[in-house]
């Protein structure tokens, strides 16, 4: 198989042709149209510097918000209310430092300006969204991501003190689980599968989202 190139033709080939790895096509750009597309195809942006990278990863890392796990020191933290919890508050400020992050792993970020530009403007579409933990007037964790119809697709996470961003990403699971029929984490970590995520097929992936 081979990766394929994008032009400025709104299209992407069909996710069954991925590399193994997950790795789909290169090149195109970060519109919202673009964006959009990607996230509702089962892809998704993912580079640390030019050419953008898009993938479609198999399996996929997903949760699914009745299977949501919050463990017995979580729910102590969550009743004691350390911190205050917003949804999009400071979308711009969470993007920034999950931009800053550091990662196991990792030395640089694929949250680069023009990705942080890109999602902004989704944000500014009524896409993406952000949800804020502050602790005394601090931001001082949440998460970002891409919320369509009854899908999020999460982003990116952060966290400068403990347990800030488990307590975004329970109280957002906790608000929005009626509404929500998954939520995509892309690939694996440690943190979020304490949490209840899990793997799937990407065929199962795409069924749930209905694209297939």
């Amino acid at each position: 198989m081979s990766v394929f190139r994008l032009n400025k033709q709104l299209k992407f080939p069909p996710v069954q042709l991925s590399e193994p790895d997950g790795l789909l096509a290169v090149g195109g750009d970060l519109s919202v149209e673009r964006l959009l597309l990607a996230y509702r195809s089962g892809i998704f942006p993912w580079y640390d510097e030019p050419p953008i990278l898009w993938w479609s990863p198999d399996p996929r890392f997903v949760l699914f918000p009745d299977e949501l796990k919050v463990s017995a020191s979580m729910r102590q933290v969550l009743r004691k209310q350390q911190f205050h919890i917003t949804f999009n508050e400071d979308f711009a400020g969470v993007i920034a430092r999950c931009s800053t992050a550091p990662r196991e792993g990792q030395t640089g970020t694929w949250i680069t300006p023009e990705m942080q530009e890109a999602y902004i403007r989704l944000h500014e579409a009524g896409y993406a969204m952000s949800v804020e933990c502050w602790q005394n007037g601090l931001l001082v964790g949440g998460l970002y991501g891409v919320k369509t119809g009854p899908f999020f697709f999460g982003e990116s996470m952060f966290a400068a003190v403990s347990n800030a961003s488990k307590a975004a990403f329970i109280t957002f699971v906790q608000t929005y689980a009626q509404e929500l029929k998954m939520i995509d984490c892309q690939v694996h970590t440690n943190h979020l599968a304490s949490l209840g995520a899990g793997f799937i097929t990407r065929e199962e992936f795409l069924e749930i989202i209905g694209f297939s």
